[in-house]
């Protein structure tokens, strides 16, 4: 088995590719296994900012591998059993981890690929491509966190519509629905997530990771417990240095340098 993610790092910025073009880059259990384990050690690398996942070819993924899922030995419960425990460490890290992942939607992602696209911080769609969530339409549940995450981003009627209904999702309805970030020329994809790293990387990711976890908090927080968590963590955060750069570059009126970890 060639490998599934090709990993390369310029500056801080990592750029995963899922690399299975002839089946649009689906998955089964030994290739999500080898993308959850790299996310991991990627999450704890102190040389890397900024994560992209992208897809060769024509598509950035199409989700579980049905013809892995239809051959398994021990029959379809035990195979998405199996495969769905992987894939679950895949997404939490990427929802977890203190550093932004951009996902550049090169090509259609369905099923599995649509849920790890939403995982993502942020979503540069391809404008001639489409999303499509799959699982229903294959009489399966949504996975992925993606009955998670797919009502906090468009809310919970058209997250149901989506999930009844499962009709391709446009670019620009995905962007209308608030699915994707930007939408761009198709060629434009990988240029302009790149672009965006390069922004982040600017950006202090101490202000980031702490951010990242109160929204990560905030849905399943009362009020009076969020604000609490906030002032915990902006007192923290102003011990840090990027805190101390920002706050002089304010009054100083000029643009902060901060810190690359």
């Amino acid at each position: 088995m060639k490998d599934y993610v090709i990993k390369t790092l310029n500056k801080g910025i990592a750029e995963l590719c899922l690399n299975r073009p002839e089946r649009y880059n689906a998955f089964d259990q030994p290739r999500i296994e080898a993308l959850a384990d790299l996310l991991t050690k990627l999450a704890k690398d102190p040389n890397v900012k900024v994560i992209i996942i992208r897809g060769s070819g024509k598509a950035f993924c199409a989700g579980g591998d049905l013809e892995w899922v239809k051959n398994h030995p021990d029959g379809y419960s035990s195979a998405f059993h199996s495969m769905a425990m992987k894939y679950h460490q895949a997404v939490l890290e990427i929802k977890n981890m203190s550093k932004p992942v951009i996902a550049a939607i090169n090509g259609v992602a369905a099923g599995g690929g649509f849920s790890l696209a939403m995982a993502c911080d942020f979503r540069i769609m391809a404008q001639n491509t489409s999303l499509k969530q799959g699982y229903t339409s294959a009489g399966l549940s949504i996975d992925g966190g993606g009955s998670f995450t797919l009502p906090r981003l468009v809310g919970m009627a058209k997250a149901l519509e989506i999930m009844a209904f499962d009709v391709p999702i446009s670019s620009k309805q995905a962007l209308d629905w608030g699915l994707v970030t930007k939408v761009v020329e198709d060629n434009k994809v990988l240029p302009e997530a790149r672009e965006m790293a390069g922004v982040l990387m600017a950006r202090s990711s101490s202000s980031f990771k702490l951010s990242k976890r109160l929204f990560n908090k905030t849905f399943n927080s009362s009020f009076e417990e969020q604000i609490e968590e906030e002032r915990r963590f902006l007192a923290e955060s102003a011990n840090h240095r990027d805190a101390i750069e920002g706050l002089a570059a304010f009054v100083e009126k000029r643009k902060p340098s901060f810190s690359e970890v």
